[in-house]
């Protein structure tokens, strides 16, 4: 694997796990694709650093079990600022 793809995985899973980001805001911050953060993070990092990918996959499964309620409330947002 090259250099450059091994550090941004660090960087990116250290981005997520500092901030609780989810792969978008990830793959925004880097200029990358959602898939190539997931596969840089669940792949790619687990044979740079092991210790380092199950923090980052912890962080990523409790926004995956956190997204529903995200995006009710942005619903919930979006209607009470269009019915005003």
């Amino acid at each position: 694997m090259k250099a450059y793809i091994e550090e941004r995985a660090v960087e990116a899973a250290k981005f997520i796990i500092n901030s609780n980001a989810t792969v978008r805001e990830t793959a925004k911050k880097f200029g990358i694709s959602k898939s190539t953060v997931h596969k840089d993070v669940t792949e790619r990092l687990e044979r740079i650093n092991p210790k380092l990918a199950s923090e980052a996959r912890k962080v990523l499964e409790l926004n995956k079990a956190e997204r529903h309620l995200r995006g009710g409330l942005a619903t919930k947002e979006k209607y009470s600022t269009i019915l005003k």
